[in-house]
This record gives structure tokens, C-alpha cells and sequence, in this order.
């Protein structure tokens, strides 16, 4: 799956757009999900993943991340699953 990045947080990644994460489902009778993802760029980019979550391993108030192009804390926030080759929209959250 890939998450797009704003020109905000490209730092972090070496000013790439894209960072591209294997997402692996936990069980083998559940599917990948946002969450899975975020703890697999933790281990590739720690430093851009710490920008996404708070220190509970929630996604920050100031951070949006759509899913396929629906809000990712509409439809189940880090539960939420993600389709095979799925793009991950990360955007600041607008007020």
C-alpha cells in the first residue's frame, strides 16, 4: 500500500511523495488494515510515523488520512481495512 504525503512531512522520508509499506493482515483470517500499516512504517520511517500517531498509537487531531478517498475516522480509524494496493491520502486536518 502507499501512503501520499503532503510537502509537509516529505522531509522525514527524504522528500519522497509516496512511501511505500507491505500491509500484512495481523491474522490470517483478518485483512490488512491502517493500523497494520502505520506499525510496519514504524519500523521503515519511525521518525515520519511519530509525526502520524500519538504516543497512544492514535493518528493526531491535526492529521486526516483517507482511505480510498473516504475519511479514515469514518470507517473505523485504525481498524479500518485496506483494499490490496490501497493509497493512503495523509493530509493536516483542516479546522
Amino acid at each position: 500500500m502507499t501512503f501520499v504525503l503532503p510537502s509537509t512531512l516529505r522531509h522525514w522520508v527524504g522528500d519522497a511523495s509516496e512511501v511505500k509499506v507491505f500491509a500484512v493482515a495481523d491474522h490470517s483470517t483478518t485483512q490488512p488494515t491502517l493500523g497494520g500499516a502505520l506499525d510496519t512504517l514504524r519500523r521503515t520511517h519511525p521518525k515520519l510515523e511519530g509525526r502520524l500517531r500519538d504516543d497512544y498509537g492514535r493518528i493526531r487531531r491535526h492529521i486526516s488520512m483517507f482511505v480510498c478517498g473516504e475519511n479514515a475516522r469514518r470507517i473505523g480509524g485504525l481498524d479500518c481495512v485496506l483494499p490490496p494496493g490501497a493509497e493512503v491520502y495523509v493530509l493536516p486536518a483542516i479546522g
